[in-house]
């Protein structure tokens, strides 16, 4: 690992924002729809609460983009939530169903005072969540969601109660989808370049509404697949949360390669032609490169405690500097800032470049490696074996009944499997922040050492989770 990088203070950081968080994780609030976190009732405080939030720091009538997945419970939350906005003031424009990097562009596109993105990205359609977007179109800071959640306790909140005049509004904001679309394809430099054989998964989530607009522009015509939603079969077996099946498809139709997105489309993941899957971390190692060629790169990378050793090493062939942070593409975004890097992302796919957009993109994150690619005169091909990952075994342990982990214990286990390790791979363990997990990392050279590290931690460690 990089060594200029503290990393227990990583985890530090880590545990205090856990400690600290009772309502919003680490991408909003999310909880299974109709139950528990994610009731109407909750949609319509969370409203009001970030209206107040907005107005007692100067903006006395905001004005607030609204968009959502294709979940069937999607509509529901966006009634109750615009409700609390405009009950508390706010004028509340909603833009349908759109990508979460949609609803950045719209607020930016707008000059609104901040965005609402209704999504459980990743999970499957029983979920649904809130996050909450800022004038810039970027995702609220830990301490800004933990304000909203202190008004939701507050009095203030229900005795804030505008009339006649000073009541909010709802109003339909049409055409964002194809605003959305002429921005990427703006950013297409090789139109006719481009392989006509690629394959494009949609998780039957917000991508499918972007994708024709997008391919129409070009004038390709793209196979897709998990372009049908239905408001129940988000994330089902296809996505990034099911990359074998894109897999299998691009095997299947002979394509060069595919790219899957998952329900709010602001991560990707690739596969090659032969069913390889190409993650953020092979991407970032791609951008990288091609956006040093071009003097965009700012003093480097910014990668998570997630991200493969590999990347370390194939940066630092490069003279390229990475930096480290805790998960979550909001982290990235601001070790990025304080760093000055111009690129950051995620293993899962979310990449953030600011020259192309300030969150995760999975759509722009495509045309930004199509590009890099033909620049680089890349073989898609070969960058799997280019790369030469570490072997790494992630695994999940579901905290049962909301019981709090005692993390001391768990750190007690970590470093004496690290010190086993002897200095050729390293362990790393956290909490999820979007689901109740306890997420096992191990990495090392030999997989016969990971193999038998993953397996024995992740033994000792369920009974502290059950």
């Amino acid at each position: 690992m990089d060594k200029s990088v503290n990393t227990s203070d990583i985890d530090k950081t880590l545990k205090e924002n856990h400690r600290k968080r009772m309502l919003f994780g680490t991408d909003g609030v999310r909880d299974i729809a109709n139950l528990g976190e994610m009731t109407p009732e909750m949609a319509l405080r969370l409203g009001r609460s970030f209206v107040l939030f907005l107005t007692e720091r100067g903006v006395p009538r905001p004005r607030i983009v609204v968009g959502r997945d294709t979940r069937r419970s999607g509509t529901m939350l966006e009634g109750a939530l615009s409700a609390g906005m405009a009950s508390a003031g706010a004028e509340v424009l909603s833009i349908g169903v759109m990508t979460t990097p949609g609803v950045n562009f719209a607020v930016r596109h707008v000059s609104a005072d901040g965005g609402a993105v209704i999504s459980a990205s990743h999970n499957p359609a029983e979920y649904n969540g809130i996050k909450f977007l800022n004038r810039g179109g970027s995702k609220l800071s830990d301490e800004d969601e933990l304000c909203i959640e202190e008004y939701l306790c507050d009095s203030l909140i229900d005795e804030w109660r505008p009339t006649g005049a000073s009541v909010g509004e709802m109003r339909r904001l049409a055409g964002m989808a194809q605003n959305y679309a002429d921005y990427l394809a703006a950013h297409v430099k090789y139109a006719d370049a481009i392989p006509k054989s690629l394959l494009f998964d949609c998780a039957h989530g917000a991508a499918s509404v972007v994708m024709p607009s997008l391919m129409e522009r070009l004038g390709t015509q793209w196979p897709i697949i998990g372009a049908e939603p239905n408001g129940i079969n988000i994330n089902e077996g296809v996505g990034v949360i099911h990359i074998d099946h894109l897999a299998g498809k691009v095997r299947e139709f002979g394509c060069k390669a595919g790219f899957a997105y998952d329900g709010d489309a602001d991560r990707v993941l690739m596969v090659d032609s032969k069913g390889r899957t190409i993650d953020g971390d092979i991407v970032m190692w791609v951008l990288a490169r091609w956006l040093a060629a071009q003097k965009d790169l700012g003093s480097g990378v910014v990668a998570t405690t997630m991200s493969n050793m590999a990347l370390e090493e194939r940066l630092a062939e490069e003279q390229i500097k990475l930096f480290r942070c805790q998960v979550g593409d909001r982290y990235v975004v601001e070790a990025m800032k304080h760093h000055g890097a111009r690129l950051g992302g995620e293993q899962s796919g979310h990449i953030i470049a600011d020259k192309y957009s300030c969150t995760g993109d999975g759509l722009c994150t495509a045309i930004m490696m199509l590009n890099a690619c033909i620049e680089l005169s890349e073989d898609i091909d070969t960058l799997v074996d280019r790369f030469g990952r570490y072997p790494q075994r992630l695994s999940n342990l579901t905290i049962s009944g909301g019981k709090n982990i005692d993390m001391s214990l768990v750190d007690s286990l970590s470093s004496e499997e690290e010190k086993y390790m002897a200095g050729s791979g390293r362990v790393f363990i956290r909490l999820s922040g979007t689901e109740p997990l306890l997420r096992i990392l191990v990495e090392a050279k030999d997989p016969n050492l990971v193999e038998e590290v993953s397996g024995r931690l992740t033994s000792r460690l369920k009974e502290y989770c059950s």
